[in-house]
């Protein structure tokens, strides 16, 4: 039998920003159609690890967090602590890249702030630079004298690619809120659109077909639906156990493809099982392109 292909560490971000009437939207952009990898899709923002994110320089250009803190809040102990800061920084990276967003701040502690037209201009050209892999983060930060603001990310979940999938990736999902002084765009390449919803509206638009949520997203979505304030999610998330989730293909009676979540009655990968869960949807199912939560 042929081995499954090498897992690729990767990191993306749930961006959160409340609304007036006191409920939150997340941020979610569409993937290329012509992409190969989820074509067409509405995802959070992230990316794969890179090399320049686990530069050791970039240990002297972080604020308020160091990798041993940092590392520990992945909940993963056998992860080294130089990929562990990789991964924020990777996120933090992809964030701006793909939307804009930087978690950084300036010599006096203050997130960086794009609203004067030439600092957004500026910006806007390391953000292509980045994204063409003429800069990295340590390019970035030395030029700007920044520190980056991993502590600003909250992990969330940690969702591993099925081993039936010829692109496989090892993906840390953090949490964060939009900084005050910034606002996301796609960038037009890679990711195509962009908008804001409620969960409930997220659900909704995924039901009616008139967006695509991919299973880690919509499963995501799904359980946010608990939390009526983004301040109950960020509390709820700080004390979250994580744990690794590697869904496991499945065939439907009627000719319908799914994947069964670990705490599935019927999920039998023993490395990655975990307690059932009688109230909470257990299986995705794909029917007609369209991924919807089931049960057992």
């Amino acid at each position: 039998m042929n081995e499954p292909p090498v897992l690729i560490d990767a990191a993306t971000v749930i961006l959160i920003r409340d609304r007036e009437d006191g409920s939150y939207e997340i941020f979610f952009m569409r993937r290329h159609r012509n992409q190969a990898f989820m074509a067409g899709a509405f995802v959070f923002p992230g990316g794969r690890l890179d090399d320049g994110d686990c530069n050791p320089a970039l240990k002297k250009r972080l604020h308020k967090a160091t990798p041993e803190a940092l590392s520990q809040r992945l909940q993963e102990p056998t992860l080294s602590k130089s990929t562990a800061l990789g991964l924020y920084l990777a996120a933090i990276r992809e964030m701006f890249e793909e939307a804009g967003i930087l978690f950084a701040v300036d010599m006096s502690g203050k997130v960086v702030d794009f609203g004067n037209d030439e600092t957004a201009r500026r910006f806007a050209a390391y953000r292509k630079s980045l994204h063409d892999g003429q800069m990295t983060l340590i390019d970035l930060a030395l030029r700007e004298d920044l520190r980056f603001a991993p502590g600003l990310l909250l992990p969330y979940a940690h969702w591993i690619t099925p081993e039936v999938e010829s692109k496989r990736f090892n993906t840390r999902f953090l949490l964060a809120r939009l900084p005050v002084e910034q606002q996301p765009s796609h960038d037009g390449t890679e990711l195509t659109a962009s908008l804001w919803l409620t969960p409930v509206q997220a659900l909704a638009e995924n039901e009616a077909g008139r967006i695509m949520l991919m299973p880690p997203t919509l499963k995501t979505v799904e359980e946010l639906l608990a939390f009526q304030t983004s301040e109950a999610l960020f509390q709820a998330a700080s004390r979250r156990t994580i744990f690794p989730i590697l869904p496991q293909a499945f065939t439907t009676g009627d000719g319908y493809f799914g994947v069964k979540l670990p705490f599935d009655p019927e999920y039998t990968i023993d490395a990655f099982k975990l307690p059932l869960r009688s109230r909470e949807t257990s299986r995705l199912v794909n029917r007609n392109g369209l991924w919807k939560t089931a049960t057992a």
